[in-house]
């Protein structure tokens, strides 16, 4: 389906929700103005259409031990499309990466790591994007403080 936003009630709806994701439907209605029913149409459509994709728990990364963030820029050595694929493929299936993104510029992709700490960072260098023949080269910084997360 096509994903639409009707109007400025969708996105009151969307801005509780990504306030707090586990509110009954009479709060959100409440808090938005509506009436139970028809705040309840509007949620359905607003999932049926893709709008509303999922409903995640924001887990605390120290749970797992991550309590280092870095940022790491990576550069293949060619971006034919093996390449590309053969990375992607492998960057998929570590959890330590919570975001990969293929960018424009001097460098291919920006990935968000999470680790438990220099040497556990250097290992996953190391032993994973290292070890991988199509890159080139990684350039690294640390997070020092988060001043603004915002999940959408």
């Amino acid at each position: 389906m096509t994903q639409k936003i009707a109007d400025e009630m969708d996105r009151r709806i969307l801005k509780e929700l990504l306030a707090d994701a586990r509110i009954t439907n009479n709060e959100l209605a409440e808090r938005v103005g509506l009436s139970a029913s028809p705040c309840l149409r509007r949620l359905r459509r607003l999932e049926e259409s893709g709008v509303i994709r999922g409903y995640t728990a924001l887990v605390d990364p120290a749970i797992e031990g991550w309590t280092m963030t870095a940022i790491a820029t990576v550069r293949l050595s060619r971006q034919h499309e093996d390449e590309i694929v053969m990375f992607e493929e492998a960057i998929r299936g570590w959890d330590e990466v919570l975001e990969c993104h293929l960018v424009t510029g001097s460098r291919d992709y920006v990935l968000k790591v999470m680790s438990a700490g220099l040497e556990q960072y250097e290992r996953f260098i190391k032993e994973k994007i290292a070890r991988l023949k199509c890159v080139a080269s990684i350039e690294t910084s640390f997070v020092m403080n988060t001043i603004k997360e915002r999940r959408i």
